[in-house]
């Protein structure tokens, strides 16, 4: 029997690639294996020098591991810097345009490779379903553009039949993903508050979340789309990366610290339980400590659930690494950890109001679990997970809210 591994690095969009390739080897009869595999897959990451380290040293590993398999290496490193990643033990180098081509390239002697879609999650109570990749931004520290390319939407049919697939399968939970998912088109002239509304009304459905999105893109037809839904769950991932306007300039984003409290609190008064995580980078160029107070301050006004924080880091070939005035690695290192320890204390402050109430949980292992509004939630004795369960939240603690 012929066995494989994958290596995922990054976003979501890659763990949706990566299961994508599991589901496809699971058909043609390929199982997962501990041990030595015939074929393994590494979707490689390049968001940041950190990323590419882990990227080599999982191509490295495989190979040490592997001595016998194929090595097929994709994604943005392997985007960015092929040469590196042969170099690292990589066999085969497939392109970000030719992913969904991989497993033909790399076992041509296969007849048929099925479908690149997903029919399942490993591991996971929730679904993520790409349906959209590519970004049109430049932002001035990102790379992403340069290897994902130019945005494009999967057609909104396409969609809905993966995602039927999956509530048929059991999941209960979907997240809508892609590397900008604001740009959502159908390929067409469809749009994002269309595609919500659609797979909000999908039988079987019982939540649906959308991954990360900017705060200028969450216009009110998309408001309308997700406050109105049936299964549509009051908790966004809207970007942040700076609370300064100076730097959000330098940054070449599109909107304003203003803009995005003004889409905070338009959610949040069409319901006072809508909860928002974030990402925010420290250290940007030109980054002072009054520009760095200014993040601060939106923390603290907006108390997000989750924080992903992320150090500058120097991008080759993006505009912000010709910046003259780079942030001593000391504040940057400062600023980060100052972030992380707000970032707990506040999603606990936020926690601590829900305490007493009544919650509908969904179970994601054992004991944990997350309500509606991306609250997690701690259980003192195991639960069957999948399960949909209304849990009194008795208390709160640093791992999450806890229950009876």
């Amino acid at each position: 029997m012929k066995k494989f591994k994958i290596v995922s690095l990054g976003c979501r969009t890659n763990q949706y690639e990566a299961q994508a390739y599991a589901d496809q080897l699971g058909s043609m009869g390929y199982v997962p294996s501990e041990g030595d595999a015939d074929i393994c897959i590494v979707n490689s990451c390049t968001v940041t020098e950190s990323a590419d380290s882990s990227s080599r040293h999982a191509i490295r590993q495989l190979k040490r591991d592997n001595p016998n398999a194929q090595i097929v290496v994709t994604g943005c490193y392997a985007e960015r810097k092929p040469n590196e990643v042969k170099d690292a033990g990589a066999s085969l180098v497939v392109p970000n345009a030719e992913k969904d081509k991989l497993l033909k390239m790399a076992l041509p002697q296969e007849e048929e490779v099925p479908e690149f879609k997903i029919n399942h999650f490993e591991a996971h109570t929730r679904a993520f379903v790409k349906v959209q990749d590519g970004c049109n931004s430049f932002c001035t520290y990102c790379i992403i553009p340069y290897v994902r390319g130019r945005s494009r939407s999967r057609k909104q049919e396409e969609i809905v039949r993966e995602i039927e697939g999956l509530i048929a399968n059991g999941f209960k939970e979907i997240v809508l993903t892609g590397i900008n998912i604001g740009d959502y088109d159908g390929g067409g002239d469809d749009t994002l508050a269309n595609l919500v509304r659609v797979v909000d009304k999908i039988p079987g459905l019982k939540r649906l979340r959308l991954s990360s999105i900017d705060p200028d893109e969450v216009n009110d037809d998309l408001m309308g789309a997700i406050i109105d839904g049936a299964n549509t769950c009051p908790s966004l991932h809207i970007v942040l990366q700076s609370g300064s306007n100076t730097i959000l300039k330098r940054m070449n984003r599109k909107y304003t610290r203003q803009i995005f409290m003004q889409t905070i609190d338009k959610l949040r008064l069409a319901n006072p339980d809508f909860t928002f995580t974030t990402d925010i980078i420290v250290g940007f160029p030109g980054e002072t400590e009054a520009d760095f107070q200014d993040t601060v301050s939106i923390m603290n006004e907006t108390e997000f659930a989750k924080i992903h924080m992320f150090p500058y880091s120097k991008r080759p070939r993006t505009r912000a690494a010709l910046f003259t005035d780079h942030v001593e690695p000391g504040i940057i290192k400062d600023r980060k950890n100052k972030v992380l320890r707000l970032s707990e204390l506040n999603a606990f402050k936020l926690r601590q109001k829900y305490v007493g109430r009544t919650m509908e949980v969904l179970v994601e292992s054992e004991n944990k679990g997350h309500t509606h509004n991306f609250l997690e939630v701690v259980f003192p004795n195991p639960m069957i997970s999948n399960e949909m369960v209304h849990a009194k939240l008795i208390d709160n603690s640093a791992e999450g809210l806890l229950t009876l």
